[in-house]
């Protein structure tokens, strides 16, 4: 038995955990916090037996992608604010960290 961590973007986890349900993957949904913008992030866990650990990674794929988001840099504490003309840049987000792990144990009570 495998637990597949996946930790999305909030806007992704909706869709994520609608086609995981869809295809009979019980799934839970933690809030959590992180990455380059500090937004929310939501961690879904999927305990699967080893054999459907790819059918989960492809649903994660499909429902996961990655996009372009403008942002605006704040200024370098120091700098003075005039020579600091924020301009905003493109960064990727979206998309899915994914972490499978081994489970020696599982115990539904």
């Amino acid at each position: 038995m495998k637990l597949v961590i996946a930790i999305v973007q909030d806007q992704d986890a909706p869709g994520l955990i609608d086609q995981l349900v869809k295809a009979e993957f019980r799934a839970t949904k933690l809030a959590s916090t992180g990455g380059l913008l500090r937004e929310g992030n939501s961690t879904v866990l999927v305990g699967v037996e080893d054999e459907l650990v790819d059918k989960v990674l492809e649903i994660v794929r499909k429902s996961c992608s990655t996009r372009k988001q403008l942002i605006s840099p704040v200024s370098a504490v120091g700098r003075s604010i005039h020579t600091f003309l924020p301009s905003p840049i493109e960064i990727t987000v979206g998309g899915a960290t994914v972490f499978v792990l081994d489970v020696d144990r599982f115990e539904k009570v």
